[in-house]
């Protein structure tokens, strides 16, 4: 079963390969995932002001870096990556973009 992290397009530009560290991993010790029936929610409740999003499918078996299931939002069980990302993890790399109604809408609150 393959988990899922989301990233917005100018960190993924940045990243060249290697190891993937998301500022989460240095902020909060992790880096959040999910299992693919929750990224439609954490889309709509982290990012639903970007117009694109990039969405790395990851191999949780090919992982350097450990990986727990936790409860999270409202007490629901999801993947957290306790280390880097490694490139050969990643399975895929998809682009999403978003309904042009969210990322025109500028009351961001």
């Amino acid at each position: 079963m393959f988990i899922y992290h989301i990233v917005l397009t100018e960190d993924w530009a940045a990243f060249d390969s290697g190891l993937y560290r998301p500022k989460s991993l240095e902020t909060e010790g992790f880096i959040h995932c999910s299992f693919a029936d929750q990224l439609d929610g954490v889309v709509e409740r982290h990012y639903k002001w970007e117009d694109r999003l990039i969405i790395l499918e990851i191999d949780p078996e090919r992982l350097m870096s450990r990986m727990i299931k936790e409860p999270s939002t409202d007490n629901e069980i999801y993947p957290h990556i306790y280390g880097p990302i490694n490139r050969d993890a990643i399975v895929s790399v998809k682009e999403r973009t978003l309904p042009a109604n969210n990322a025109n809408n500028t009351n961001k609150n």
